[in-house]
């Protein structure tokens, strides 16, 4: 359903029942007005997939200064400054599911505002269950009942020969003295 003039509206808040992290959207540009429509864009695109989703978070400008000599030689206290400031957003979505996330993504991607950079982190979460079928592939792999036996044998036969070698032993015994 479109309803017109919904873009100057912030976006539904939607509940976070888990509170599970599952996606960070970086964004950077040097014109704050367009980072700032971006943002606003991904928040509403992230509320109509139902995506719990943060307000953009205005992260620390990222400021750079040179200096470059107008002329050479004889005007070098002649100088001009110039400055560059890189002005960055971020936006963490919650408890949605990963496919539904990449549509996001993608959405975005296909929408992307000239002279905004986006970058995304996603989270995925291991299925439950997942560490007791890694220790069951690798108690295979190990094949434990054909190994024992095995393993019983040689232990045997090196007791054996520590045995053997401790009797033939030739070095003087010490005797204690008697004393009374």
């Amino acid at each position: 359903m479109v309803i017109r003039g919904r873009a100057i509206y912030p976006p539904t808040p939607l509940p976070r029942p888990y509170n599970i992290p599952v996606a960070s959207l970086h964004f950077r540009s040097h014109h704050p007005s367009l980072l700032d429509l971006f943002a606003h864009f991904a928040e509403h695109a992230a509320s109509a997939l139902g995506i719990p989703a943060s307000r953009p978070v205005h992260l620390p400008t990222q400021r750079s200064m040179w200096t470059v000599i107008r002329g050479p030689f004889v005007h070098k206290k002649s100088q001009e400054n110039f400055e560059r400031r890189v002005h960055k957003r971020a936006i963490k979505a919650w408890d949605a599911d990963p496919e539904i996330v990449n549509v996001w993504v993608k959405y975005l991607r296909k929408h992307m505002m000239p002279g905004v950079g986006m970058r995304v982190t996603k989270w995925e979460r291991a299925p439950v269950g997942i560490g007791q079928r890694v220790f069951q592939r690798g108690m295979e792999k190990l094949r434990l009942d054909t190994d024992a036996a095995k393993v019983k044998a040689l232990a045997d036969k090196i007791v054996q020969q520590e045995l053997m070698a401790n009797d033939s032993d030739t070095s003087p015994k010490m005797v204690p003295d008697k004393q009374s």
